[in-house]
């Protein structure tokens, strides 16, 4: 449990790491330790934003249940589930508020199907003495709220798409609404979006209990036993609450625009699948007992492929492509860090990895469930014979440069993975393609990379076929069996990423812009997953000891909640980008499965 603090809001802002993180596999919600919903898009991840309040704190909405005169307070979940608890003392008393979107009774989290009831639900019990409670709710853009049975009808200005009620036990005046609570009194609040509202009698216990039910026997199926137990099981369920449950779609983040640097342009809209992102999501999850998230991802991914005619880099949930990228002059950015964006322009670029990422995941569920059906196999080796005729095109990378395209190693190299799985799948199932063609242009890849990406000077791999920029991606290398970690160049290269791109205590960025340009102006914060890629690296390069330090030490820096975000600003260990991310969670989990291996092998115990 975390321990009391004082709400130290910086221009006006709570710290990103002060929020937790609630979902029900439709949409999330960020609630802050401040006893606001801070951000909430409905109905689904990518829609627009009904609270925003985390970037404008004047103009963005939140919905709050809060005590005045609030001195301190602190966040937890209940155990395995994704139930957040927020207690919130003044000089008077102290509060507890339990927020979670209910999920439908009986829910199995397993399986390819909708959980929402389009509820969020927030319970508040007073603990002790005495709270004046404030119950605000105002989505973003304004809106009218009238008295209506149990409750406030509300009509959103800026969503007129929107049809909200707020169910109330105690009664509420209007959309602001204060009532003073002694020890053992109570107030829940039911939110429900479009459908009906007439509700009588609604059993709040029941409701989260039916929902602590679900998530509780989803994690009975994790399997881990390892470095960073609590943590792995948390990024568990960190990455399930991106995942869109009605048909295998993972956002990489559910939030818009949290910066890289704070004041700078680096703020992106994360609320949309990238084929990369989810790869690595169902990977990790596949390596803790999880494996049926991978089975709805390649049925989702398949599909959208199907409908272009060849991967794109990102889609929206229902697999098509996002709107335009635009940017929005009326928020002013998390702590006034412009631009806020919609839409990413990411979406029309080339990546060649997405390749690689799709035909790995195939081949671990493979691994898992042993067969392959033939029309499932009709679709992954077009992808594989794309990978061949591409590779050695330019492309805009891993880190989705905004500059003209470029030969990237990462790129080849997930080219390589493409052909390579592909020939290991075709042989054992017996199925038809290349096999030949595809095995010698893997292994010709492989060569390539070690020849054509060295530089002597350097001494490491470089991010571009021919030479050129320090590039933390190449980390990954050995982890999908490129190169192998122990190779010297490999071994030389992970010394001079840690050495060159080091951001200090284990925390690296991701390349230089300015020895790597990307088109974009600013700097941005050190990438966490880069730093577990090194974790990784250090463990199969024999330094376990380094490695066991490092990754102890990456974990130490989740908040309270077990929550990371997308960056750390390496001065001040402060979150920076889209928060929760899920390329960070991916991290604890694949680098603790990777350290419990090696840690067992070695007769040690984490």
């Amino acid at each position: 449990m975390t321990q009391w603090a004082p709400l130290r809001p910086i221009d006006g802002y709570l710290p990103i790491e002060d929020h937790g993180l609630i979902g029900d596999g439709a949409t999330a919600a960020l609630v802050g330790r401040d006893g606001a919903v801070s951000w909430l898009c409905v109905p689904r991840f990518d829609s627009p934003p009904l609270f925003c309040h985390l970037l404008d704190a004047t103009d963005g909405g939140a919905f709050t249940v809060a005590p005045e005169g609030m001195r301190e307070a602190r966040q937890f979940y209940e155990a395995d589930s994704a139930v957040l608890v927020t207690e919130m003392r003044t000089a008077t008393g102290t509060i507890r508020v339990t927020d979670a979107f209910p999920l439908r009774s009986g829910a199995d989290l397993a399986e390819d199907q909708p959980a929402t009831r389009r509820e969020l639900l927030r319970s508040a019990v007073v603990l002790e003495g005495q709270v004046r409670l404030r119950i605000e709710i105002a989505p973003h853009g304004g809106a009218e709220g009238e008295p209506c049975g149990d409750g406030v009808a509300i009509r959103c200005k800026g969503r007129p798409d929107l049809d909200l009620h707020l169910s109330s036990t105690v009664p509420l005046k209007g959309l602001c609404t204060v009532h003073t609570l002694q020890a053992g009194q109570s107030a829940h609040l039911l939110l429900r979006w479009t459908g009906v509202h007439h509700h009588h009698g609604i059993d709040y216990e029941e409701l989260l209990r039916n929902t602590r039910d679900v998530w509780r026997r989803w994690m009975q199926h994790v399997d881990y036993h390892g470095p960073q137990e609590a943590l792995v099981r948390r990024a568990a369920i960190t990455l399930k609450l991106l995942d869109h449950f009605e048909n295998g779609a993972i956002v990489a983040a559910p939030t818009s625009s949290l910066p890289e640097a704070i004041g700078g342009p680096r703020n992106w809209d994360y609320r949309y699948a990238w084929i990369r992102d989810a790869a690595f999501s169902v990977y990790a999850l596949h390596r803790i007992g999880l494996s049926q998230e991978a089975a709805g991802f390649l049925g989702w991914v398949l599909d959208a492929v199907d409908r272009d005619g060849r991967p794109r880099v990102l889609y929206t949930l229902d697999g098509k492509a996002p709107p335009p990228e635009r940017v929005d002059t009326e928020l002013e950015g998390y702590r006034r860090s412009r631009p806020v964006r919609w839409g990413n322009a990411a979406a029309d670029q080339r990546q060649h990895d997405v390749y690689g990422e799709i035909m790995d995941c195939a081949y671990q569920w493979a691994a898992h469930h042993g067969r392959i059906d033939p029309a499932l196999w009709g679709r992954l080796r077009k992808l594989a014979d794309a990978a061949r005729r591409e590779w050695r095109t330019p492309d805009h990378g891993i880190w989705e440069v905004r500059t003209d395209g470029r030969l990237f190693t990462y790129s080849a190299a997930l080219c390589q993975v493409a052909l390579d799985r592909a020939a290991r799948l075709a042989e054992r199932f017996q199925l038809p393609g290349h096999v030949q063609e595809w095995r010698a242009a893997a292994e010709g890849i492989g060569r390539v990379i070690l020849e054509e990406a060295w530089d002597e000077n350097l001494q490491s791999l470089t991010e571009h076929l021919g030479g050129g920029g320090l590039d933390a991606s190449l980390l990954s290398l050995p982890l999908r069996r490129v190169v192998l970690a122990d190779h010297p160049k490999m071994v030389a290269t992970t010394r001079a990423i840690a050495d060159r791109l080091g951001a200090g205590q284990g925390l690296l960025y991701r390349y230089l812009p300015d020895e790597s340009p990307d088109g974009l102006a600013g700097h941005e914060g050190a990438f966490l997953l880069c730093s577990f890629w090194l974790v990784d690296n250090l463990a199969k390069q024999g330094q376990l000891d380094a490695a066991m330090d490092l990754y102890d030490s990456l974990c130490a820096r989740a908040n309270g909640l077990g929550l990371l975000p997308e960056e750390i600003d390496p001065a001040t260990g402060a979150f920076l980008g889209n928060y929760p991310q899920a390329f960070s969670h991916i991290g604890v989990i694949a680098s603790g499965v990777n350290l419990g291996r090696l840690l067992k092998k070695a007769g040690r115990t984490a």
